[in-house]
């Protein structure tokens, strides 16, 4: 039997595998909204045998996107657009998934092909938020430090996108902390430097994210999973780690989440991250034990054998597939004839099915 390939449970939720689309942005919305690209991206995943899609970094405001070109769900127009999206996930037997996100100092930018660099007013851009005034790099535009009443509002917005992400059909909601946007620049004292209630001791830098988990958790119905993406390290000297990671973990398990989507790095742009097979696997199998609570390993994650290790050796619970699922969104299928599981293909594509 492949656990890869077996399934598993969060609350209510049973994946048919454990094998999930990681949240990779496409830059290809207009003013928020997704379109047939989106429905086909997302849905050839979910016709590629994957259990859990999750759906792109989803601004909960408009200067929280990434670029002009990423998705949001900041009004009900948003939500219209992704219900298509949902229902044909679901079509394929898979659950549909949101990463919920604000971009912080890293929004206002260009799309990766076009450089990915910042775009000032004048060029599409706009005026950037963070914890404290300092920027990413020099390219990159000063944020505004946030107000106590500024960070009151993302609380509400936060709250506001997830309650239009259920109304849109989505089972599994994930809160955005990791890559360097906004709740990742609280986390770490490299982009936080406040001095109130957000910032300072570890307890202070991590409130604003447990603030949200919580009524996010609260919000969500109990009978849905709800996991977290963090950033287990900066990769830099004074940074964030794996030890506050774990804690961060701790308190966030407390609050009701049930899984830990451990990614790393994304704070500090020139930071030395030895980037190989597995890289990140460790921080998810740390976490996972040390903060009894479920995880999803990701990072250069390619091989189905790979995959399997990871999870037989409980390393992590559940593998999270990005750039190998661009290369080949159907993946799953071709892993579980190599794993020997034997799984049910779309009916459209048995003919292709070899035995």
């Amino acid at each position: 039997m492949s656990k890869l390939f077996s399934p598993f449970t969060l609350r209510n939720t049973t994946f048919k595998n454990r094998i999930f689309v990681s949240p990779m942005c496409q830059y290809s919305a207009t003013d928020g909204l997704p379109n047939n690209w989106h429905l086909v991206n997302y849905g050839s995943r979910a016709v590629g045998g994957a259990s859990l899609v999750i759906v792109e970094a989803t601004a909960i405001a408009p200067e929280g996107r990434i670029t002009p070109h990423c998705t949001g769900i900041w009004s009900d127009a948003h939500t219209e657009a992704f219900r298509p999206i949902v229902e044909f996930v679901k079509q394929q037997g898979a659950i549909p998934g949101i990463q919920i996100a604000h971009a912080g100092r890293k929004a206002s930018c260009d799309t990766p092909w076009n450089d990915g660099k910042f775009l000032s007013k004048e060029k599409g851009g706009w005026q950037t938020v963070a914890p404290s005034a300092i920027a990413v790099t020099p390219e990159h535009g000063t944020p505004v430090a946030l107000s106590t009443a500024e960070i009151d509002e993302i609380k509400h917005l936060f709250l506001a996108a997830a309650k239009r992400a259920l109304d849109a059909g989505f089972e599994v909601l994930e809160l955005h902390c990791a890559h360097g946007y906004l709740l990742h620049e609280f986390l770490s004292p490299l982009s936080n430097q406040r001095a109130d209630e957000y910032g300072g001791s570890l307890e202070n830098r991590c409130r604003l994210a447990l603030d949200i988990a919580k009524q996010l958790r609260d919000f969500w119905p109990q009978d849905k999973a709800m996991f977290v993406r963090i950033s287990a390290s900066d990769w830099v000297e004074g940074g964030w780690d794996i030890a506050q990671s774990i804690q961060l973990s701790t308190w966030l398990k407390q609050i009701g989440i049930d899984l830990i989507d451990c990614s790393s790095g994304g704070l500090i742009l020139d930071a030395k991250i030895p980037v190989g097979a597995g890289y990140q696997t460790a921080f998810a199998t740390a976490i996972r034990n040390e903060a009894n609570i479920a995880t999803g390993a990701v990072g250069m994650i390619t091989e189905p054998v790979q995959a399997e290790h990871i999870l037989m050796t409980d390393q992590a619970d559940v593998v999270l597939l990005a750039r190998e699922l661009l290369r080949d969104p159907y993946w799953p299928l071709r892993a579980a004839k190599e794993l020997k599981a034997d799984i049910t293909w779309p009916v459209q594509y048995v003919r292709a099915k070899r035995s």
